[in-house]
């Protein structure tokens, strides 16, 4: 097992939670900010009025963007399983 090979994962693990969050964060920071002007704007400061249309949005998100999430989480377990062989043998 070599060190390189291994902070190689590292790195690509990194980059796939990377890859994986940043359309649900990005989505959520965009709604806030819609929802949080709106709110400044006509003063109504209600609590979940911010919940209800990030959780809608993000469960629409999902819906869509989860073939492509579960591609890329199934390729990188699959890389670490061949990693895992490899070293076993």
């Amino acid at each position: 097992m070599s060190e390189a090979k291994v902070l190689t994962l590292f790195n690509e693990a990194i980059l796939v939670a990377f890859k994986l969050s940043l359309p649900v964060l990005l989505t959520s920071l965009v709604v806030g900010l819609i929802i949080s002007m709106f709110q400044a704007a006509t003063q109504i400061h209600e609590q979940t009025l911010t919940f209800i249309p990030k959780i809608i949005l993000l469960g629409i998100l999902l819906i869509i963007l989860g073939p492509w999430m579960l591609r890329i989480s199934i390729e990188f377990f699959a890389e670490i399983f061949r990693f895992i062989i490899e070293t076993v043998k």
